[in-house]
């Protein structure tokens, strides 16, 4: 992963932004089982924050590469999975040059 190119960086806001999706599952309980809200209010605001970051990134990467609108709309979706943008890291991502 080459952090210096656009794809570079979207890989690794893929893999950030699917961490941080993911620690909605650690941060819900606090906020609705214990009522401490503090931890889901930071992670809401992190994933916001790379949430847009990522769907930026892919309509970056989308003009600079050529990509297929089929391809484009498949990681703008996999932002809404958890899980998912993992995947399409691994999976398309990885394949494109």
């Amino acid at each position: 992963m080459n952090f210096k190119t656009l794809l570079g960086q979207l890989q690794l806001l893929a893999i950030l932004e699917g961490i941080s999706y993911i620690s909605f599952g650690l941060t819900m309980p606090l906020k609705y089982i214990w009522d401490i809200k503090g931890p889901n209010y930071y992670v809401g605001m992190a994933h916001g924050f790379l949430f847009i970051a990522y769907c930026m990134w892919v309509v970056l990467v989308h003009n600079d590469k050529k990509l297929p609108l089929k391809t484009t709309g498949l990681l703008l979706v996999s932002s809404l999975v958890p899980f998912m943008t993992f995947w399409a890291e691994r999976k398309i991502l990885k394949k494109v040059n």
